[in-house]
């Protein structure tokens, strides 16, 4: 019956650690000693009210909590689960109180002395060092029973002895078993931060290495006019307006950068959509000529929109130009522009080569690209400023069929004729 009781104990102390595990592990409030200490104290707790009682005792694993507040959580945490106990033990009373007092209070001191510094150590001695401490208390308790059984006139038996060998192994073993589940919680949180952490320096290496390429390119070509305008001043207009244009070119990679790392969306105005979508195609319709592609219209007029225009259309470029590069000489992009529910869906579809659904489920990821000459950015930063406009991109594509990008934004009002 005895060891029954104590491993549903075990199953109690291991409540705090799958708390933490499960529900806890990433935000700010398991860091407090108070809260660390009320749930381990509540353990304690628990497992005093369903303790064992035989030979005038109680049976229990309340230390167990109470150390491992201690040990991870720190002095605070360890008094509050000790206060915890206190609270419990005045609250059974019995005769024994006074003897569950000074236990308690023993039983505290090593894992007191410990706290501080315990999590200097290494996990692995952690553990280790855990159960030599779990071992602290058990002393205590067993030299406590040894003294209220002489202090009394109660008679024991050998049943006794068995019950203070399952005492002491099922005390070390939970402390030792929830040690192992604290110290894999601990080493799973800090593998999470160093990958994160990782990544974030891979991001940055590789952004870094991509602005110097981007920007290297243009400033060799300005480098190289001007080197021609020291040796002739016949030409120095043309260079100029060849220098203007690639100081340009790298200003505006420059500025996709920054809108990548935080798009912002500075002047806000009112505006008809299918006035932008008109600019941004007799933009690009050069592009669809020089390159043999058939670019085609249908909008639905009156889907008013309020956010920044600028960017809106930047974005829109970026799509289109996709859209027209990937389609080869003798194909069609076609836009389409209508409204359901509030929104406006703006369909930019092609006849090129189309993507795969591995292909389809890296757009968007940063430097990724189907194209051999391009950096991936430009796709990255116009979903990146759609969703700043709090609406969203969508894909569908098949190989060989072509590409159906769907742009889907939150319409002001509609407006009929």
């Amino acid at each position: 019956m005895l060891a029954e009781k104590l491993m549903l104990h075990i199953l109690i102390v291991l409540v705090p650690v799958l708390i933490y595990s499960v529900f806890f592990e990433n935000r700010r409030m398991v860091t407090s000693p108070y809260f660390s200490g009320i749930l381990y104290g509540a353990a304690s707790f628990l497992c005093m009210i369903f303790s064992y009682y035989e030979y005038g005792l109680y049976w229990d694993l309340r230390y167990v909590p109470m150390v491992l507040a201690m040990l991870y959580g720190g002095p605070g945490a360890g008094l509050i689960a000790f206060g915890f106990i206190l609270a419990a033990r005045t609250y059974l009373g019995g005769d024994a109180l006074w003897f569950g007092y000074l236990s308690a209070s023993l039983s505290l001191i090593v894992p007191f002395l410990f706290s501080k510094r315990f999590r200097k150590y290494k996990p692995r001695k952690r553990v280790q060092l855990s159960i030599i401490i779990g071992f602290w208390p058990t002393m205590i308790q067993l030299s406590i029973l040894l003294a209220y059984l002489l202090s009394s006139t109660m008679e024991t038996g050998n049943e006794l002895f068995i019950y203070v060998f399952i005492f002491g192994f099922l005390q070390v073993m939970a402390i030792g078993v929830s040690s192992k589940v604290l110290e894999a919680g601990i080493e799973r949180k800090m593998m999470k931060h160093e990958m994160i952490r990782t990544e974030k320096l891979t991001t940055i290496g590789e952004l870094a290495a991509s602005i110097a390429h981007e920007v290297r390119n243009p400033l060799t070509v300005v480098k190289g006019f001007l080197q021609l305008m020291g040796k002739n001043q016949k030409n120095d207009e043309q260079y100029m307006h060849l220098i203007m244009s690639e100081l340009g070119r790298a200003e505006s990679i420059l500025t996709d950068y920054l809108n990548f790392a935080k798009p912002k969306l500075k002047q806000i105005e009112e505006f008809q959509l299918s006035e932008l979508i008109m600019e941004v195609v007799r933009l690009l319709q050069p592009l669809a000529a020089k390159r043999g592609v058939r670019l085609s219209h249908q909008l639905k007029t009156g889907l008013y929109i309020e956010t920044d225009r600028s960017q809106l259309k930047q974005a829109l470029v970026n799509l289109q130009k996709n859209a027209i590069e990937a389609t080869p000489a003798g194909g069609s992009v076609r836009i389409q522009l209508y409204s359901k529910n509030m929104s406006a869906f703006t369909v930019i579809t092609d006849t090129g080569k189309g993507m795969n659904v591995d292909q389809l489920s890296k757009i968007g990821t940063v430097f990724y690209t189907t194209k051999d000459d391009g950096t991936g950015l430009g796709t990255t930063v116009s979903i990146r400023i759609i969703e700043t406009m709090k609406g969203r991109v969508a894909y569908k594509s098949e190989v060989g069929l072509g590409t159906e990008v769907t742009m889907i934004l939150p319409l002001k009002y509609i407006k009929s004729k």
